[in-house]
C-alpha cells in the first residue's frame, strides 16, 4: 500500500525536475538569443566602424575645414602622449594589461553593491576594452542586456587586437564633450594645442572629463573640474606613473582652457572655399565608395591660410570705411523701398508657410513691423565683395573671399552663402578692355600708336546707332593706345573693336585667355557689356602675367585616406595652352602698369609701392566696381557691388578705382610686408624695347574703314 504513493511522488519529482530543467534550458537559450542577437558580426570586429571627420588642409598646413557626423581625427599610437595613457589606465582600468577583456573581481564587487542597492545596473565595472566596445557598437543604453553583450564583445576584441591597438582605438573614439571625439580634436577644443603639446596636468584633465564631460567642464564648473583633475593625478601617483614632485607640480598648474580655440577661427576663415572643395569631392567619381563625412579623408588644398586671413582683414577694413560712405550718401525712393519690402515679404517663411487666406494678413503685419522693414533695408544695402588671389606661376587659388564678412556691431545678422568670387556673373565694364587691346596688339599695332579720342558713332546691323560716352578730349583729340588704356577712354576702345579688330575676334581671344562664360560678340563687348565671373576674369589676367600661357585655376592638390594613402592626385596633370604671344603679353603688361602708376587705378599706390599692373572696371549707374591686378607673383581680382541689382553706388564713389582698387592695394601691402611669406618686390615681365610707334594707326590696319576716315594729326609725345 505504501509503494504506490512513493512511486507517484518520484514520478512527480522527476516531472518537476524535467520541467525545471527545460525551463532553465529555455531560459538559457532565451538569454543567449537576446544577448547574441545584438552582438556585432566578426567582420565588424576585424574592421571596427570608426567615423572620422574629413579634414580640409591649407597649403601651409592648417585645418581650414572639416566634414563630419562626429568630429574626429585619427591619432596614431606613437602620437598619443604617454601621460594620457598612464592617466587613462590609472583612472579607468589599473589591471588593463592583466585582464582578457573583463575584470572578474571588479564585476563581482559591483554586482554585490548593485544587489544591495536593488538595481543591477546602478554601478558598472567596465574595463577600457568594454568601454571601447560600448563606444564602437552599443551606445550608452543602461540595460543588463547591453552589459552582457558589451562583456562578450570585449573578450572578442581582446582576442582580435593587441593591447596597444585597443588603447589607440579607444583614444580615437572616446567622447570628450563639446562635440569632440578622440584626443586629437579634444586637445584643440579644450587647450588649442596638438596632443603632443599637452602637459601632464592637461593630460590628466583630458582623462578627468571622460567620466562626465558636461559635469567636469572647467569653464562651467572650475572647482569640480580641478578636484577631478587632481584625483586623476593622485591615482597616477598611486600607480607609480608619477613621482611626488611631478604630482605636486601638476596639481599647482591651473586649468587654462582656450577662450577661442584656433580651430574655430581657422574653420571660419574660408567658408566659401571649403564649400567649393566639398562640392568637388562629392562629385568626383574617382572617390566613389568613400564617405566624406565618416571616412576621415585628408584633403590638401592650394589655399594659403596667412594670405586668406590678410584677404578677410583687408575686406573688413575696406568695407568699414566704404559702407559708412555709402550709408551716408544712399537715399531710398518710396517706389524702390516698397518693391524691396514686398519681395522680402513674399520670400519670408512666415508668409510662405501660411494658408493662402492668411497671407495678406501676414503681409500687412510685416509691412507695419519696423524691425522687419529696417532689417530688409539693412540687408540689401550691405556692400558685397568677391575676391580671389591666384599664384601667377600655377593659377593655384591662394585666397578666396566669397562674401563680405559681418562687421562688428551690426544691428542685424547678414550672412551670404552666395560665393561672389565664383558664382555671380556681372558686367566687367572697362576691366574687359585689355582683351580688346591684346587683339589689336596681335595685329602689329604699337602701344604708342595714336588714335582719335573724341566722340564716336557706329551704325549697328539693325540700323541703330551705338554712341558710347567717355572720350579723352581733355588729353587732346588724339591719344596713344597706352594713354587710352591708362585713363580708360571708352571711345578709343570702341574704335578699336570695330575698326582694327572685331567683337568676335576679341571674344575668341578672351575665351582662349580664360573667360569661359559665353560672350556676346557685339561692339559693346569692348566696354564690358557681357557678364563674366570674377574668378575667370582674374584667371584671364593671370594669362597676361604669365606671358600668354593659360592654366586652369586649381584649388585641390590631393586627397588621402585615413592611413595616408593617396586616393586622388591633382599635382601631376595640368592643362596648359598658349593663348597670347609673349611679346604681346609683355606689351600689354607695360600698358597696364600705367593704369596703376597715375591712371584710373592709382589709388593702389596709397598702400602698395611695389611693381604692379592692373585695370579698373565700372558699369552703368555705378552698379559694379572691379579691379584686377597682378604683380610678378600674384594676381588678385576684386568685384564690389550689391546682391540686389536695384541697389547701386549711384555716384563717383562707385568707380572701380575708388571702390575696388584700394582694397587690392591694402591686400598686397599686407602680403608683401609679411617676412614669413616668400614674396618680395620683383620686376614685371616688360618688353626690352617697344616697336617703333606709328604717328597714327594706318588706314591699312582698318577692318571696317568708315567712308569719311582720314588720318589725324598726332599729338606731341
Amino acid at each position: 500500500m505504501s509503494a504506490a504513493p512513493a512511486s507517484t511522488h518520484r514520478r512527480r519529482l522527476y516531472r518537476l525536475l524535467l520541467i525545471g530543467g527545460l525551463a532553465w534550458l529555455g531560459g538559457c537559450i532565451y538569454i543567449a538569443f537576446r544577448v547574441f542577437q545584438g552582438l556585432p558580426p566578426l567582420e565588424q570586429l576585424e574592421n571596427p566602424p570608426q567615423e572620422l571627420a574629413s579634414r580640409v588642409m591649407s597649403a601651409d598646413g592648417e585645418v581650414i575645414g572639416q566634414f563630419f557626423i562626429k568630429r574626429r581625427a585619427y591619432l596614431p599610437f606613437d602620437s598619443i602622449p604617454q601621460a594620457f595613457l598612464q592617466a587613462l589606465i590609472a583612472t579607468e582600468d589599473r589591471a588593463f594589461y592583466r585582464h582578457w577583456g573583463i575584470h572578474l573581481a571588479r564585476v563581482v564587487k559591483a554586482l554585490v553593491k548593485n544587489i544591495l542597492a536593488g538595481d543591477l545596473t546602478r554601478e558598472g565595472a567596465s574595463t577600457i576594452t568594454q568601454q571601447l566596445a560600448r563606444n564602437l557598437y552599443f551606445g550608452h543604453e543602461v540595460t543588463l542586456w547591453r552589459k552582457l553583450r558589451e562583456a562578450i564583445t570585449a573578450i572578442q576584441i581582446e582576442r582580435t587586437y593587441s593591447k596597444r591597438e585597443i588603447l589607440e582605438m579607444y583614444t580615437n573614439t572616446v567622447y570628450f564633450g563639446r562635440g569632440a571625439y578622440g584626443l586629437a580634436v579634444a586637445a584643440q577644443v579644450y587647450f588649442d594645442k596638438s596632443p603632443s603639446e599637452l602637459t601632464i596636468a592637461e593630460c590628466a584633465y583630458m582623462v578627468a572629463v571622460l567620466k562626465a564631460p558636461e559635469l567636469y567642464d572647467a569653464r562651467q564648473s572650475p572647482e569640480r573640474a580641478l578636484q577631478r583633475r587632481n584625483l586623476v593625478l593622485r591615482l597616477m601617483l598611486d600607480n607609480g606613473f608619477l613621482s611626488e614632485e611631478q604630482t605636486r607640480k601638476a596639481m599647482t598648474e591651473p586649468i587654462r582652457l582656450s577662450e577661442e580655440p584656433s580651430y574655430r577661427t581657422t574653420l571660419a576663415i574660408a567658408p566659401h572655399f571649403v564649400e567649393v572643395v566639398r562640392q568637388a569631392i562629392s562629385r568626383d567619381l574617382r572617390l566613389q565608395g568613400y564617405d566624406l563625412y565618416r571616412d576621415g579623408l585628408t584633403i590638401h588644398t592650394t589655399l594659403n591660410a596667412r594670405i586668406q586671413r590678410y584677404a578677410v582683414t583687408a575686406v573688413r577694413e575696406h568695407l568699414q570705411e566704404y559702407q559708412r560712405l555709402f550709408d551716408r550718401l544712399w537715399r531710398w525712393t518710396p517706389g524702390l523701398s516698397s518693391r524691396v519690402i514686398e519681395q522680402a515679404i513674399q520670400n519670408d517663411p512666415r508668409y510662405l508657410s501660411a494658408p493662402l487666406q492668411e497671407r495678406e494678413g501676414i503681409a500687412h503685419r510685416l509691412r507695419r513691423d519696423r524691425r522687419f522693414v529696417d532689417s530688409v533695408r539693412y540687408a540689401v544695402t550691405r556692400i558685397q565683395v568677391g575676391l580671389v588671389v591666384l599664384d601667377v606661376a600655377t593659377s593655384d587659388i591662394l585666397a578666396l573671399v566669397g562674401a563680405a564678412p559681418e562687421q562688428p556691431g551690426s544691428p542685424y545678422p547678414v550672412r551670404s552663402f552666395l560665393n561672389h568670387a565664383m558664382q555671380i556673373r556681372r558686367q566687367p565694364g572697362s576691366a574687359f578692355k585689355p582683351f580688346v587691346y591684346a587683339a589689336v596688339l596681335q595685329r602689329g599695332v604699337s602701344p604708342d600708336s595714336h588714335l582719335p579720342s573724341g566722340a564716336f558713332r557706329y551704325v549697328l546691323a539693325d540700323g541703330s546707332v551705338w554712341e558710347p560716352k567717355g572720350s579723352g578730349e581733355h588729353l587732346g583729340q588724339v591719344v596713344s593706345l597706352r594713354t587710352a588704356l591708362q585713363y580708360s577712354i571708352n571711345t578709343v576702345a570702341a574704335r578699336l573693336v570695330v575698326e582694327y579688330t572685331s567683337p568676335s575676334e576679341v571674344a575668341s581671344l578672351a575665351r582662349r585667355m580664360g573667360i569661359e562664360t559665353q560672350l556676346r560678340p557685339v561692339p559693346a563687348l569692348a566696354l564690358g557689356a557681357s557678364e563674366v565671373t570674377p574668378i575667370e576674369l582674374t584667371n584671364a589676367y593671370a594669362t597676361i602675367a604669365r606671358q600668354g600661357i593659360r592654366l586652369e585655376p586649381r584649388f585641390l592638390l590631393r586627397v588621402e585616406d585615413r592611413y595616408g594613402n593617396i586616393l586622388l592626385d591633382e599635382t601631376t596633370h595640368r592643362s596648359v595652352s598658349d593663348a597670347l604671344p609673349p611679346a604681346v603679353a609683355q606689351q600689354l603688361t607695360a600698358m597696364l602698369t600705367t593704369v596703376v602708376d597715375g591712371g584710373t587705378g592709382s589709388a593702389v599706390r596709397r598702400w602698395y609701392a611695389g611693381p604692379a599692373a592692373g585695370k579698373t572696371g565700372t558699369t552703368n549707374d555705378f552698379a559694379d566696381a572691379w579691379f584686377i591686378g597682378f604683380t610678378a607673383d600674384l594676381v588678385a581680382g576684386i568685384w564690389v557691388g550689391f546682391d540686389d541689382r536695384r541697389i547701386t553706388f549711384t555716384d563717383w564713389y562707385g568707380q572701380g578705382g575708388r571702390a575696388a582698387a584700394p582694397l587690392w592695394g591694402r591686400l598686397m601691402a599686407k602680403i608683401y610686408s609679411d617676412s614669413v611669406l616668400p614674396y618680395r618686390y620683383r620686376r614685371l615681365s616688360l618688353p626690352d624695347t617697344l616697336a617703333p610707334a606709328a604717328d597714327t594707326l594706318h588706314p591699312d590696319l582698318l577692318l571696317n574703314p568708315p567712308p569719311d576716315y582720314l588720318p589725324t594729326t598726332p599729338v606731341p609725345r
